[in-house]
């Protein structure tokens, strides 16, 4: 018995289907604006702020610097508990009793983002002895500052671990019970040199690219999570211990932020549920000026600005 095969019979879209699509196309534009205007007089409104009063937050690296900052700054607007991570004990106890003292509930956990299985068993602890994280803030980082063929393989492993993949560990643990909950948010402290390298600290900036990708990335897949949101922090050069030694050629134009400052703008964009916020605001013609022009004209501005050698003064910490 021979079966013999129909041909493919095409499927075309009814005349209202067509109208649909092309209604939807010339919708699309107007949307854009809409959300456009919409976006800038926001910005220039006072925006209305959720309470914290009910927030256990978490925040990795939470013994000194950044990390110290954002501790108090959660505390000083009303969470309801505050939990430190972070490798050095002794600044994890003196930042917890700080904390502890202006009269918010605070733990301290030392934990390593950079390795799995420590995050995922510290992260089991935190949930029996203090309760769910909502607010998870992914802060630790590790900087070298030397340039690629002076940077031990170990050193550069270690910054991409730190900085890329402990959020990775971090965020896998907690995310799950926030989209359960249908309640949280998921912060990270970036840099700005995610979006504008420079010389001699190439583990840094890859490891911050690679950390801005992860966080776009989440931000577009929690879309349709109602009650979880993302926000992600791009900071210019902050004065902290951490980059202590850099050195820009016009300090008086480009001062360092204050860790306090990036502290306060942090809460206040997780609380108006910010998505990015750079810091200061005149970053943002930086990333609009990388996307048009030449490259032998950025090299003159990383020339003349001094970020072209600003490392070569670097004596941070690791």
């Amino acid at each position: 018995m021979t079966v013999t095969a129909e041909p493919l019979r095409s499927n075309p879209k009814s005349p209202r289907m067509e109208l649909r699509s092309a209604w939807r196309v010339l919708l699309f534009p107007i949307q854009m604006l809409y959300h456009i205007l919409k976006a800038s007089l926001c910005s220039l409104l006072p925006r209305r702020k959720k309470d914290l009063s009910k927030e256990v937050v978490l925040i990795t690296g939470g013994g000194r610097g950044i990390g110290r900052h954002l501790a108090k700054e959660f505390a000083k607007q009303g969470a309801k508990k505050v939990i430190l991570w972070g490798r050095t004990e002794k600044t994890l106890k003196e930042t917890a009793e700080e904390i502890s003292l202006s009269g918010t509930e605070c733990h301290y956990f030392k934990c390593d983002v950079a390795n799995k299985e420590e995050v995922y068993k510290q992260a089991k602890l935190v949930r029996e002895k203090v309760g769910d994280v909502s607010i998870l803030v992914n802060n630790a980082a590790v900087v070298h500052g030397k340039s690629l063929m002076n940077s031990d393989d170990n050193a550069l492993l270690k910054t991409q671990h730190v900085n890329t993949l402990g959020q990775f560990w971090t965020t896998k643990a907690f995310l799950p019970r926030m989209l359960e909950l249908q309640h949280g948010h998921v912060v990270c402290i970036n840099s700005i040199l995610s979006q504008s390298p420079i010389p001699g600290v190439i583990d840094y900036c890859t490891s911050k690219a690679s950390s801005l990708a992860f966080m776009e990335s989440l931000t577009l897949g929690l879309l349709d999570c109602p009650g979880v949101s993302c926000t992600t922090v791009l900071p210019f050069h902050t004065n902290t211990e951490m980059f202590q030694g850099m050195r820009i050629r016009f300090p008086q134009l480009f001062p360092p932020l204050k860790p306090e400052v990036v502290a306060q703008k942090t809460v206040d964009g997780v609380r108006t549920d910010q998505a990015f916020i750079y810091l200061p605001w005149t970053m943002h013609a930086l990333v609009i000026l990388k996307s048009f022009m030449p490259q032998v004209a950025l090299e003159e501005i990383q020339k003349f600005t001094g970020s072209y050698t600003c490392m070569n003064t670097f004596k941070g910490r690791t």
